[in-house]
């Protein structure tokens, strides 16, 4: 058998052994399994061999969109400190945040898209799309940059926050004299202090000025939201 010969008869075989690219987010997911449903699956943003499990909306607007957020019900504590916020805590089935450092890999790797769902306690629902998400690296202080915001009934609360750092209760980078993630009980981009209040306390409708999850051009500082979900896939 001649070189060309045994060539073309060992490529199928070849091909068979090569090993897929591991998913660095849920537009990959969906790609690689097309009959693939909504529900939790595992990514690789980091490197092939750090994975983090994450829950992946095939439904909403044509689909591919990563969670990287997701309050529902109170079930999970949101006011930690760095290493967590850094890390990621939480459960993909539920409320979970997706971790720091993963969500900088994913939009570091290519433009991103975010898209912000909320809804009250009555059954209302809105939401908020920007454009152009990303988060900055460690050395940055994990900088928020967002922009392009349509508005989708909730208004726009987060272009407020564009340029801050990530700030905890133990590491205080945001543009008050307060340390604002001790005094909302959260962990967020706090400017000075905040429009929106994503990981502030689960407060059951009203509450205390600032404290719950609040989205300041819906329902105002003192309405903490029944569910907040953040949400990005690649803008190109």
């Amino acid at each position: 058998m001649t070189p060309v010969v045994l060539l073309l008869f060992l490529a199928p075989l070849l091909s068979c052994c090569r090993a897929e690219a591991k998913p660095v987010d849920c537009s990959d997911v969906f790609q690689q399994n097309p009959s693939s449903a909504s529900g939790v699956y595992t990514i690789f943003p980091f490197s092939e061999r750090f994975s983090v499990q994450v829950y992946c909306d095939r439904e909403t607007d044509g689909g591919d969109w990563t969670v990287i957020q997701r309050r529902m019900d109170g079930t999970v504590n949101f006011y930690r400190g760095w290493d967590q916020y850094v890390a990621g805590f939480g459960d993909a089935e539920g409320e979970y945040w997706l971790g720091l450092e993963f969500i900088h890999k994913i939009t570091a790797k290519r433009a991103q898209e975010l898209l912000v769902e909320m809804e009250d306690f009555e059954g209302n629902k809105a939401s908020a799309r920007y454009s152009s998400f990303s988060v900055g690296g460690e050395c940055d202080g994990y900088k928020l940059t967002v922009s392009g915001f349509t508005d989708r009934g909730a208004g726009d609360s987060l272009t407020h926050h564009s340029g801050m750092k990530f700030s905890t209760f133990d590491k205080d980078q945001d543009g008050s004299p307060l340390n604002c993630a001790q005094v909302y009980y959260g962990g967020w981009w706090y400017s000075n202090c905040h429009w929106t209040n994503p990981n502030g306390l689960y407060a059951w409708g009203a509450s205390t000025y600032g404290i719950g999850i609040n989205w300041q051009t819906w329902k105002g500082f003192k309405y903490s939201l029944k569910s907040l979900t953040m949400k990005i896939r690649p803008s190109q």
